[in-house]
Parts: structure tokens; C-alpha cells; sequence
């Protein structure tokens, strides 16, 4: 069992091999430096073993002292980080939030930010919609919500909304070019594809075939690097689109739009993701929880 007296121990032994100085030492701590040469000596009598070498002008680590430092070093971290935390949690969540989202992500979150802002009125958000990947550290963003992989490991993540790809088209286009009841039977249709903004390319149509993952390449009838502009498109009857349910679910509502072979679509995810540090500020904590809480809101 660790002893008070142990704990006590292990700060000035810390500071004085940080230092390289029992009086730097001292200094930092508020007690003279005999007091932390003291205490160092009673720590070497318990362990049994030297923990410094002494001279009369400096001050060195032997082999088992720095071994036994890394140790301390990360044993008063983690005791500082808990103390931390628990001063946090007594604190109210408060202040900016910069917040990254897609560009129709307003769709999922707008309708639920009332009672957000309701119960963090301290809380000031600032939203950024756009579909560019944003770096979240260099950028000063405390939140990002992304869909797809996350291959930024620096970053910590959880998902929060699940959703579906969907193709759509107008029922005037599906009356004028058919329904389509098979992969092959899609080549019928002309495609309205989106120009995704992190690489320039088409967002892949990717489907649930029978074999697995199947992905479809049709004609283009047209390209555009915006997701609201493709889905007018679509209901104007130029197209079929390759969409998240959730941006079209009014339309399927209202018979705007119509799913074409449903039973191929692919789930999809969102995850909130933020710089992995040690701390959470109590407004980043409180905008990830109410999001797991809250689910997406849908058809706005």
C-alpha cells in the first residue's frame, strides 16, 4: 500500500530531477533545499536504493533513479489530470463552441438546437457548414461531424447518427424511363452525380448487392459540387441522384421523390470527432453527449 508519506515524497524527488537542483527544486516548491534533500534521503532509506548522484556542485540521476522518475512522473500526471477533471465537471459549460458540420447538416441538427441552446445558455454556438475536411486542430474547431472513415488517429470520435445512401429520382423520370428493377435495368437512367470537394472526384455510388458491395457507374447527365443543387435537379426530373435519406425524407414525404430499388441501399454513419487531449472544456463535453442523446432530427 502506498503511505501518505510515499505520495509526499514523490513531488520534490520529481522537481529535483526535473531540475537537475535540490535549491531549484526548493524554490519552485516553497521549502528550502535542504528540506527537499531530506526528503529525497528518507525516500532513498524506504526504496533502499540511490536515487541521485551528489557532488558538491551538481546533481545526477543514477540508473535506478531515472527509471523510478519516468514512473513518478506519470503516476503525479495522472493524479494532477484527475484533479483536473473533477474541477471540470463542477464547472458550467460556457463559452465559444466552433462547431464543423457538412453543408446539409443543418438538416440533422437544427431542429434540436432549441432545446440545446435552452439547456447550455451559456454556450455561444458557432456553426460552420461546408463540405470541405476541415483540419480540426489547425483550424481552432472544438467539434467536427464527418461521415465515412476517420483515418486521423490524433483525433478522437464517436459516432452519433446512423443513416442510409439512397438512389432517388422524380416519379416523372421513373414514369418516363421505367422502374427499374435491376442493376442492369439502372443503365436506363441517367445519372446527376456530386463533385465531392475534398478531391475533386464523383461521390461513388456504392450498393448492397448480393454478392456484397457493388459499385454502379452510369451515364452522366450532369455534375455539381453542391448536394442541394443535385437533389433539385433530381426532383425537377433531370436525373437520378445517389443521396442520404435523411436530406430527402420531405420529398419522399410529399411524393416529391421516389426511391429507386431501396432494398440496395447502404448504411452510412456520422461521427463527431474533436483534438484528443487530455482535458474536455465542459462546452465540447455537453454539445458530444447531447448529440448522442439526441439523435438526428430529420426532414427539416
Amino acid at each position: 500500500m502506498v503511505s501518505k508519506d510515499s505520495l509526499s515524497g514523490l513531488i520534490p524527488f520529481v522537481r529535483a530531477a526535473e531540475a537537475r537542483s535540490f535549491t531549484v527544486a526548493g524554490r519552485v516548491l516553497g521549502i528550502s533545499s535542504s528540506a527537499v534533500g531530506k526528503s529525497i534521503s528518507r525516500l532513498e532509506s524506504r526504496l533502499g536504493v540511490r536515487l541521485f548522484h551528489r557532488s558538491t556542485r551538481q546533481i545526477s540521476l543514477t540508473s535506478e533513479g531515472l527509471d523510478f522518475y519516468g514512473r513518478c512522473r506519470t503516476l503525479l500526471q495522472q493524479l494532477q489530470d484527475a484533479e483536473a477533471e473533477l474541477a471540470n465537471a463542477k464547472r458550467r459549460p460556457r463559452g465559444a463552441l466552433r462547431v464543423s458540420l457538412p453543408a446539409v447538416g443543418y438538416r440533422l441538427i437544427c431542429a434540436s438546437l432549441r432545446e440545446f441552446c435552452r439547456r447550455y445558455p451559456e454556450i455561444e454556438l458557432d456553426l460552420d457548414f461546408s463540405d470541405r475536411m476541415v483540419d480540426v486542430i489547425d483550424e481552432g474547431f472544438d467539434a467536427v461531424i464527418r461521415s465515412g472513415a476517420l483515418p486521423d488517429s490524433s483525433l478522437a470520435a464517436r459516432r452519433v447518427w446512423g443513416f442510409r445512401f439512397v438512389l432517388c429520382a422524380a416519379p416523372e423520370y421513373i414514369a418516363r424511363h421505367g422502374e427499374a428493377q435491376s442493376l442492369e435495368a439502372l443503365c436506363a437512367y441517367r445519372a446527376i452525380q456530386y463533385r465531392l470537394p475534398s478531391n475533386g472526384k464523383f461521390q461513388p455510388w456504392v450498393l448492397a448487392g448480393e454478392g456484397g458491395q457493388v459499385t454502379v457507374e452510369l451515364d452522366t447527365a450532369m455534375v455539381m459540387n453542391s448536394v442541394e443543387a443535385v437533389m433539385a435537379a433530381c426532383r425537377n426530373a433531370m436525373g437520378v441522384a445517389y443521396l442520404p435519406d435523411f436530406v430527402i425524407q420531405e420529398y419522399l414525404d410529399n411524393q416529391g421523390l421516389a426511391l429507386v430499388m431501396p432494398g440496395l441501399s447502404l448504411p452510412g454513419e456520422f461521427s463527431v470527432v474533436w483534438s484528443h487531449t487530455r482535458l474536455m472544456p465542459p462546452k465540447t463535453r455537453a454539445f458530444i453527449d447531447f448529440l448522442s442523446e439526441a439523435g438526428p432530427a430529420r426532414g427539416l
